[in-house]
């Protein structure tokens, strides 16, 4: 069977550079991608006040759909988009209201990456990824950085891009 995989762009524009690289690895991997600004996914509540919003029904094809998941964000003030923080945030759900849907994560991969305009990422970045995927079962398999300059990826960036997909092809 397929490995099948599944790239998570975060990003607050669509067609930015984060989206350059996302095409980059969407080709090179054969891999589908979720925007997650085309879907309404409010905070999480306590109170599941957001219940009715797009994030259980997109977990859930995410869950049923694919075995390899990775998140791709810019940085944004040292760590992840917003977009991406409510994302991971609304996990919770998976763990209170929709607990079917996130045992289904078990046993999965989850790999991230960021993207700047500089070979800059601090210390301490990977931190979420790797303990989110701890927390839920999942297996963590790497983090990377890469970076647009003048709307290109350059060779250096390729490189690691390169690297990130033999990990998954392998």
């Amino acid at each position: 069977m397929k490995t099948k995989t599944l790239l998570v762009q975060a990003s607050a524009r669509s067609f930015g550079d984060t989206q350059k690289v996302v095409a980059y690895l969407k080709t090179a991997l054969s891999a589908d991608v979720i925007d997650l600004l085309d879907y309404s996914i409010g905070h999480y509540s306590y109170t599941s006040a957001n219940a009715a919003d797009d994030f259980i029904p997109l977990m859930d094809r995410i869950t049923t759909g694919y075995d390899q998941i990775i998140f791709i964000t810019p940085i944004y003030w040292y760590t992840m988009s917003g977009h991406l923080k409510v994302f991971f945030d609304r996990l919770s759900d998976l763990l209170k209201t929709s607990k079917s849907i996130g045992r289904r994560l078990r046993g999965k991969t989850m790999s991230y990456l960021s993207v700047s305009n500089a070979n800059d990422r601090k210390p301490g970045f990977d931190m979420p990824f790797k303990e989110t995927a701890n927390y839920l079962g999942m297996h963590y398999i790497s983090g990377a950085h890469c970076w647009v300059i003048d709307d290109e990826i350059p060779l250096e960036a390729r490189e690691i891009l390169d690297a990130m997909i033999l990990k998954y092809i392998n």
